[in-house]
């Protein structure tokens, strides 16, 4: 069974190497469609071998349409779709192979792969964040994104199935990095609510959600036990609320 391995990127020199060295060699071709970037993440993707066909788009805002640009120009029976932040370890890639070879259920169409989080020089275990369950590997044509939220997976027309083995997730080696996504990520929160015509509660923004999922995070789900690192992560994931009702506002008086 042929298997593509699609990429949507942008700026991404010095992580596209991640999915790159993991699974350039058991692929049968790399869909790179890039957001026009500005550095060498191109020219890195390239230099791996004729496997790799660039498409260069916009860089829209909602950044899974690249996504699914790439899984819709993907030829392969399987696609393995992946962040340009993600690596596969050893054992995903033998579950990976078992699977498009036929060892799996024949009726499973999409899998659900475990995934490992590395926030901030350590990888995250607890917090409710492990395992950070999403569907990368499916059939040709039973999935795609809806594209309406920036926390979405794909929609599977079929059964899935779960891997064992973990996916690893590069995002945030730095906090300036975590950041940068963080106000994007709310930014588009805040976006979303106001094009749905949603209007926050102050008291449920401002206390009820920041405090709620503090002591989720922190407490319950023990994200105490990943040292300071799961502090930062559980009270920066709290606090979200916050930038989403004021990005909201902030939206809403400009129109």
């Amino acid at each position: 069974m042929k298997l593509s391995l699609c990429i949507a990127t942008y700026n991404e020199e010095s992580f596209i190497h991640y999915p790159l060295d993991s699974s350039y060699d058991f692929v049968d071709e790399v869909i790179v469609v890039d957001g026009s970037s500005t550095d060498r993440t191109v020219e890195k993707a390239k230099s791996y071998g004729d496997k790799v066909k660039v498409f260069v788009e916009n860089n829209p805002p909602m950044f899974h349409i690249n996504k699914q640009r790439a899984i819709s120009k993907a030829t392969g029976e399987w696609i393995l779709q992946l962040d340009a932040d993600e690596e596969v370890t050893p054992e995903l890639k033998g579950e990976i192979l078992d699977v498009i070879s036929g060892g799996g259920d024949r009726k499973t169409v999409a899998y659900w792969i475990p995934r490992k989080n590395y926030f901030l020089g350590r990888f995250l275990t607890k917090g409710g964040v492990y395992p950070d369950y999403t569907v990368r590997l499916y059939k040709k044509g039973v999935a795609h994104f809806p594209c309406k939220s920036v926390h979405e997976n794909v929609e599977v027309d079929g059964a899935t199935g779960y891997l064992k083995n973990d996916l690893l997730h590069y995002a945030d080696p730095s906090f300036d990095r975590y950041l940068k996504r963080w106000k994007r990520y709310t930014t588009l929160d805040a976006k979303l609510l106001k094009e749905n015509k949603e209007k926050p509660d102050f008291l449920s923004y401002i206390f009820f959600k920041p405090i709620g999922w503090f002591f989720s995070a922190y407490g319950r789900h023990k994200g105490f036990l990943d040292g300071w690192q799961g502090f930062v992560f559980a009270f920066m994931s709290s606090i979200r609320f916050w930038r989403i009702y004021i990005e909201y506002l902030r939206l809403r008086s400009r129109s």
